[in-house]
């Protein structure tokens, strides 16, 4: 299993959903870094299951950062966080149960059965404790190099939120809501179509929509190591993400090139576009113009329904009513493992194209 990504700056994550913990390493960060704790937690809690839209669920992510870091600053070295699991009920995923949707099928396929089951194991959605922790970190960094990242619920169950507007001000007031969407009307009403969702025990998706502002122009290689190939391979690596496009994405098949193409100007000896249909990107590099993309993220696998399955310890077919505790659905928490996973491929990316030291300003 590969589970280490990243070319300058890697992010390896380890652990599963019901064993002793979950945990992170990454590698290649610049020294110098501020680590603000408080803003893991604050990230942590981001993820963190609220309510009745989320699963029962809630782990206390007291996290250890155990290397790395010194005296509040990135040394250089490897940086490790761990990050335990208490709330565990292992007696809700029996031996030969596979459930529709899940990865308990091909990892029995291709573990042969040595795989922990237990929760999804190391495929469950609890790794991304450790994911958000990591790009926490990264985030930061960015952010003191005026490199800011924001993404809403762009639609949920057929309900759209507004589309970004003034970026400054919407990735602000993002960086605080735990239910992240720019139109507050359409918020409640979202969450109502999550409730009568978990009434009916089934769930709902959804589509994220993320910017990026203060990228500079330059950054990004083309063919296989562009900005879109770096950060749809990262952004597949999240459980329930099952697609990604950039800019107009799938709109330029209704589009001509008169339409999609970006007007360029210059003034005051400088280069900007006119519009922004291709989300910031050319030919795998960053333009200058905020970065632009959207995730879907597919409904929850684990419902409370009857659904026919195998079970691999007897190899007889079965209606299966899945145990265990869910969400009916993950994209309003997902918005966080976006942004995380961004900022990793960003912080991988600029060092890539201007050194390791450039992120810390040395």
């Amino acid at each position: 299993m590969k589970n280490t990504f990243g070319n300058s700056v890697t992010l390896t994550l380890f652990g599963e959903s019901h064993g002793a913990g979950v945990g992170a390493v990454i590698d290649g960060l610049a020294p110098g870094l501020t680590v603000d704790e408080d803003f893991i937690r604050h990230q942590l809690l981001l993820r963190r299951p609220q309510g009745a839209i989320s699963t029962p669920r809630v782990e206390s992510d007291e996290f250890r950062i155990v290397s790395g870091v010194y005296e509040g600053k990135t040394t250089g070295t490897p940086i490790c966080i761990m990050i335990p699991n208490e709330n565990v009920q292992s007696g809700d995923y029996p031996k030969g149960m596979v459930r529709p949707g899940h990865a308990d099928y091909t990892a029995q396929c291709k573990y042969h059965g040595f795989q922990d089951p237990r929760g999804g194991g190391h495929f469950s959605g609890r790794l991304t404790a450790a994911l958000v922790a990591a790009g926490a970190i990264a985030i930061s960094a960015l952010q003191e190099n005026d490199i800011y990242i924001g993404t809403h619920i762009r639609e949920l169950a057929g309900l759209e939120d507004r589309p970004f507007d003034d970026l400054v001000a919407d990735v602000e007031t993002l960086g605080d809501m735990v239910f992240p969407v720019l139109d507050e009307r359409i918020a409640e009403r979202m969450q109502e179509e999550i409730l009568a969702a978990a009434e009916d025990g089934d769930s709902v998706g959804g589509t994220l929509e993320t910017v990026v502002t203060g990228l500079p122009s330059g950054v990004g290689e083309p063919w296989f190591d562009s900005v879109e190939s770096l950060l749809s391979h990262a952004l597949f690596g999240i459980p329930a993400v099952k697609g990604v496009e950039f800019g107009e994405g799938f709109g330029f098949a209704r589009m001509r090139g008169s339409e999609a193409n970006d007007a360029l100007r210059s003034e005051n000896g400088k280069v900007h576009h006119l519009t922004n249909h291709n989300g910031g990107i050319n030919g795998g590099i960053t333009n200058g113009m905020p970065l632009l993309f959207r995730s879907v993220v597919r409904p929850t696998p684990t419902i409370h329904r009857p659904q026919a399955s195998v079970n691999l310890a007897t190899m007889e077919n079965e209606t299966q009513l899945s145990g265990g505790r869910h969400d009916p659905a993950i994209v309003h928490r997902a918005r966080v493992f976006v942004d995380s996973v961004t900022a990793l491929v960003l912080c991988d990316l600029l060092a890539m194209r201007f050194g390791t030291d450039y992120i810390a300003q040395i």
